[in-house]
């Protein structure tokens, strides 16, 4: 059975969508003889047209393609060697995977397809390092790099597949989000010699507010439900 507002496929005996609550309800019969009707549908979907959406992820392949080949072809031609084009189709092709690569596949699954971004990202920041004969990769761009991937994996993880305490798990997040711009600052630090406790602690005080409210909204259930019903927490 499938659920009727979002079209995810439920559990036998579930009482609500775990993805947007809408709750599986039998509606009243009219009498005797009146057929039962479900709040769900056995039918599966249809399949959404496919040659569309490939179309369009090759059009912006060629697209991608052509810019960097253009930016090839003028520094060849212009400085002898291919100087700055590296970052161009390096950077297109950073987009590829972030934008065409998702669209080739049936469903976009996040925790495949999210650690693959990041660490496309990382591996051109490490290009940017090289080239540029920096020191910031292993000290900055990495750290950094991985504290949002976590971060980002650990809120989709969050909302694709946990349903019982999923608001006090999202409260702890937020906080650890705000302590996360910390980390950020302190890798700013010794990598860049900046002070510290410059502009991290509006952000740890911020995130740590709303962190402790979704904390004790929680605990509450009125605030629960209001906050479950606005955000499908």
């Amino acid at each position: 059975m499938y659920c009727v507002y979002c079209g995810v496929k439920l559990q036998d005996g579930a009482e609500e969508c775990p993805l947007c609550h809408t709750a599986v309800a039998l509606p009243l019969r009219d009498g005797p003889q009146a057929v039962k009707q479900e709040a769900w549908s056995d039918r599966v979907p249809r399949a959404e047209k496919q040659s569309g959406k490939y179309l369009a992820a090759g059009l912006v392949t060629v697209i991608l393609a052509a810019a960097a080949l253009s930016c090839l072809i003028f520094c060849l031609k212009s400085l002898g060697e291919a100087a700055w084009s590296g970052y161009v189709a390096l950077g297109m092709a950073l987009l590829w995977v972030w934008l065409v690569l998702p669209v080739l596949f049936p469903r976009w699954r996040p925790m495949i397809f999210l650690p693959l971004d990041f660490a496309c990202l990382a591996g051109y920041l490490l290009y940017i390092c090289a080239k540029t004969g920096g020191n910031w990769f292993l000290s900055f761009a990495f750290p950094v790099t991985a504290l949002i991937a976590i971060v980002t994996l650990a809120g989709v993880a969050m909302m694709r597949y946990i349903v019982q305490g999923r608001l006090r798990l999202m409260s702890l997040l937020v906080i650890f989000i705000g302590l996360s711009f910390m980390l950020i600052e302190f890798f700013q630090h010794i990598t860049f010699g900046t002070p510290m406790f410059v502009w991290s602690l509006y952000c740890v005080s911020g995130f740590c507010l709303i962190g402790l409210f979704l904390l004790v909204s929680s605990f509450v259930p009125s605030m629960r439900g209001w906050l479950r019903r606005k955000f499908f927490f």
